[in-house]
């Protein structure tokens, strides 16, 4: 389903401002990916982003950041392969969460969708779109990168803030292998 769908007032929005690019608004989802919503507004809320950088540019396809400070329990992943109905398609601008080829193994990376991909749909769990910002995204999708798509120069989260609208979420269901 495409995320005109799912957007709301109601919704909590995050502002990411990119060091010497610019400033990305994201409204997330909680009623397609709740855990993972849940997930991301408590990093957010521990400045687990900060400073943090896009680590991964691929031009055409997305750009990837989130990873490194701690060690960080995952969650089950909210996609449908994974027994979990999220309908919200991977177009352009969608964020949704990195995982490895485990799929509950989604921690704190996420990416943010430069074009539609529609091989991800399903796979992955998509939980909000960029709703301000997106030339930020392709600002940053046009950085020079090496051959493992690290861009040459760091491409930094400076600031990470949340309008939860007046609404609380509770602590990420971490995932516990067997259950």
């Amino acid at each position: 389903m495409k995320y005109k769908h799912y957007l709301s007032t109601k919704n909590p929005v995050i502002t990411m401002t990119i060091r010497d690019y610019g400033i990305i608004e994201i409204e997330l989802f909680p009623e397609v990916a709740p855990n993972t919503v849940n997930n991301f507004i408590h990093l957010v809320e521990s400045n687990y982003y900060k400073q943090l950088i896009f680590h991964r540019i691929i031009p055409g396809f997305m750009i990837q950041g989130g990873g490194g400070k701690d060690n960080i329990s995952p969650i089950k992943g909210e996609f449908a392969a994974n027994g979990f109905d999220n309908p919200l398609e991977h177009t352009r601008g969608v964020i949704s969460m990195a995982r490895t080829s485990d799929p509950n193994s989604q921690t704190s990376q996420f990416f943010i969708m430069h074009q539609d991909a529609p091989h991800l749909d399903r796979n992955y769990a998509a939980f909000g779109v960029v709703t301000s910002g997106i030339e930020v995204v392709d600002l940053i999708a046009r950085q020079p990168r090496d051959y493992r798509d690290c861009p040459h120069n760091d491409v930094v989260i400076e600031s990470i803030v949340i309008d939860k609208k007046d609404k609380t979420y509770p602590k990420p269901v971490y995932y516990v292998s067997g259950q």
